[in-house]
This record gives C-alpha cells, structure tokens and sequence, in this order.
C-alpha cells in the first residue's frame, strides 16, 4: 500500500470521529502543506517540518500542533496533551458544528504555525524544568560507561521520555526493573516508544 493510499483508508475507514476527521482534513489540505504518512498517521508538514496531525480517540477527534506552544492563543483554546508535554498542543472537537463554528480560529493558528516554521522559529526546550533523574539512573550512568555513553547519545527528548518513564515509578526496585528492561533499547540508541 503506498503512502497515499493508508493516508486514504485512514479517512474513509476512520471508526471513531469520521465525519469530524474529513473535516479537518479539508481544513489542513487547504493550507500550505504536504499530506504525508508518518507513524500509521497522516502528518501535514511544511518548510521542512512537521506541523499538525490529527487522531480520533475515544472522547474527541483532536487537532494535534507539533509546536502549538509556539501560538498566539489568547482564548486559551489549545491544550497539552498531557502533563510533560512541552511543545505540542491540541484542540479537541466533538461534533462537525464545532469545527465549522472554529474554522476561522483553526485556519489561523494553521496560518501562524507555518509562518512562524518558514521563519525558522523554534520551541525553547531549555525554558523547561530540567528533569531531576531518580537515583537509580544516577547509579546506572554513574557504574556503567557503556551505558552512559548510550544514554548520553540519545536525542534530547528520548532521554527525558526515559527520565520520565523511570522517575514514574514510586518504588526503588520498581525503577530498576524498569531501567534493566530498557537497557537494551538505550543500548540500540532507540527511545521508549521506538520499536
């Protein structure tokens, strides 16, 4: 199946959401953008980056802006998607009439995003509170070289989404286990959600 093609059967076959789904679909085609396939998902991307996606999960078809919290969004419409996100951000919709009632407010936070991509503008990940890593990771960076020097190479985001998965557990043992069983992928330079 070529690109086009899932991007295709995404919409058409879409179970949850789907009249809301082609209706943002219709919105984003309209703006500056290459529709592309990119992690079982459509992608819209401009100047060299990824901009916007969509999902349909259980409670609401969501606008996702890869760097949303780059935008001008005075009415406090956009979202974290969860607690650590940095730079994305969503809207949600639940029915046609909502989208059609934001269509302006969309296509403008659209327009904004890729302006401010064309620009070359850039979430600051360093504004951030640097994560504190458990103790456990400490020891294993600390006695380990070659597992230091895995870790170490990682992007910046997969070393936070490692800090993050360890660091959620409660318990000691917990966060070990979790940082044995993730020694292998670290070693292979993949982050947590890597496959």
């Amino acid at each position: 199946m070529s690109p086009h093609d899932d991007i295709e059967s995404f919409y058409a076959d879409a179970e949850r959401w789907p009249e809301e789904l082609r209706a943002l679909r219709t919105i984003l085609i309209s703006r500056p953008v290459s529709e592309e396939w990119k992690w079982r998902q459509p992608v819209y991307v401009a100047h060299g980056a990824n901009l916007f996606t969509v999902w349909a999960f259980e409670d609401a078809c969501t606008l996702g802006f890869f760097k949303g919290a780059l935008l001008d969004d005075p009415e406090g419409l956009l979202e974290k998607p969860g607690d650590n996100s940095r730079s994305s951000r969503v809207m949600r919709f639940r029915s046609t009439a909502e989208i059609d009632q934001c269509k302006g407010t969309i296509e403008a936070f659209l327009d904004e995003a890729i302006a401010r991509q064309k620009a070359g503008e850039e979430v600051d990940m360093e504004a951030e509170d640097i994560l504190e890593p458990p103790p456990e990771l400490v020891d294993k960076l600390r006695t380990d070289d070659k597992f230091r020097a895995a870790f170490e190479a990682l992007t910046p985001g997969r070393q936070r989404g490692w800090t993050l998965h360890f660091s959620g557990a409660k318990q000691a043992e917990t966060r070990s286990r979790r940082i044995d069983k993730a020694t292998p992928k670290i070693l292979a330079g993949k982050g947590m959600h890597d496959r």
